[in-house]
């Protein structure tokens, strides 16, 4: 193990960005083909995005929140599946990184590894001596085409005592995918469902899922770094809002690209964006998106001032961490229709990447960790004095 030279910042978003016309070259097949190209993923691997969220000692970058957002922003103007997967890797590799620093020698043996998961609750495993035997089926498995292990979430059997939440991490050859991602909206992430039939998983490899929202966490090396001095809240909210601020510009670009060159079906203006209607569109998107970066630049700074001096977050703040992860894709979403919107009929065919973008963005919003009527309710109860009504926080 030996640590690198991280990229600055600027040059790591300056790599995404160099990522964009190969992305959305791939992103038609990507949706037909419901699954990443290996063509962006070795492009991906090569500008060093999967290092972002590994640890230095193994070659890794520690990347900070900011420099997330800013990649996020470009390989979402770029595709928006890759950009979703991107972060879903970016959330698991800083999970692995508070797993016992055995494991991490284990899964950060390669440090551009790639690791699927979810945070959802299903299956059992089981207490047999030194481990757990796990069934279960896991849906929503973004990347796994080419991810290397799963971080799972099932329900601890003990011989004695109460069963309890853990998180499991498992070779991905160990499961059996299950080819049923048919969806309308973001396709090209391949996120299938993962099943295993008595699978052996020794202790070392499962985290209760308590001591990640206490914060105790089974890393010795990690503890004190920066990167993870964050609770998953901060550290979910900081890898994901990027994406949609990147997918919501994209729609930008091809609306501003077409505003100047078609007219206004049956009426007189020439050009659409001469139009009053088209201002009003404009401004209005534009502003959302100005928003939406607002406060994703806001919980960087959280994430990131916070992680540098070690100072604890307070509920209020955790329950921020939640709303904007809610807030984000819903200012986005509701950018990318209005922009959409005006860009008539000619913009609802499969290969205009308008209507794909569209979808996806609202697929986000769709989410667990992002639905937005669920993340403004536990803020706002949190703000009103009561308790979460969540374990997620």
């Amino acid at each position: 193990m030996q640590a690198t030279q991280a990229p600055q910042r600027t040059e790591l978003a300056r790599r995404a960005a160099d990522l964009v016309p190969l992305l959305r070259k791939n992103s038609l097949w990507q949706e037909q083909n419901r699954r990443l190209s290996d063509e962006s993923v070795e492009a991906m691997t090569a500008a060093g995005i999967f290092r972002m969220r590994t640890p230095a000692r193994y070659g890794g970058y520690e990347s900070d929140a900011h420099t997330m957002v800013d990649v996020g922003i470009e390989l979402g103007r770029g595709d928006g599946a890759c950009a979703f997967d991107v972060a879903a890797w970016w959330i698991t590799s800083w999970n692995v990184g508070l797993f016992p620093d055995e494991v991490q020698d284990e899964v950060f043996a390669d440090p551009d590894t790639r690791i699927a998961g979810t945070l959802a609750l299903n299956g059992t495993g089981v207490a047999r001596p030194g481990g757990l035997v796990v069934n279960g089926q896991w849906a929503f498995n973004s990347g796994a085409a080419h991810s290397k292990y799963k971080l799972l979430s099932t329900l601890m059997i003990p011989a004695e005592g109460a069963p309890e939440p853990v998180m499991a991490v498992v070779p991905m050859k160990s499961l059996r995918l299950i080819d049923d991602w048919e969806v309308s909206a973001l396709s090209g992430t391949g996120s299938v469902s993962a099943a295993a039939e008595d699978l052996f998983v020794p202790m070392s490899h499962v985290m209760r899922i308590a001591a990640f929202t206490a914060g105790e966490y089974g890393s010795k090396l990690n503890i004190d770094l920066p990167m993870f001095r964050a609770p998953l809240v901060g550290a979910v909210a900081a890898s994901t809002a990027g994406k949609m601020i990147g997918m919501a510009r994209a729609a930008s670009e091809h609306f501003y690209d077409r505003i100047n060159r078609r007219p206004i079906a049956n009426t007189t203006y020439e050009r659409q964006a001469d139009a009053p209607i088209t201002h009003l569109q404009a401004a209005d998107a534009a502003l959302k998106i100005d928003e939406a970066e607002g406060h994703a630049r806001r919980i960087a700074t959280m994430v990131d001032e916070k992680g540098l001096t070690g100072q604890e977050w307070t509920l209020q703040e955790r329950a921020f961490a939640r709303a904007v992860g809610g807030r984000v894709p819903q200012l986005t979403a509701e950018a990318v229709d209005l922009l959409a919107g005006g860009l008539g009929a000619s913009s609802i065919y499969l290969n205009d990447p308008v209507q794909r973008i569209r979808r996806d963005v609202r697929a986000v919003t769709l989410h667990a960790l992002h639905l937005p009527t669920t993340t403004l309710e536990l803020y706002g109860r949190v703000l009103c004095g009561l308790e979460p009504n969540t374990f997620f926080v």
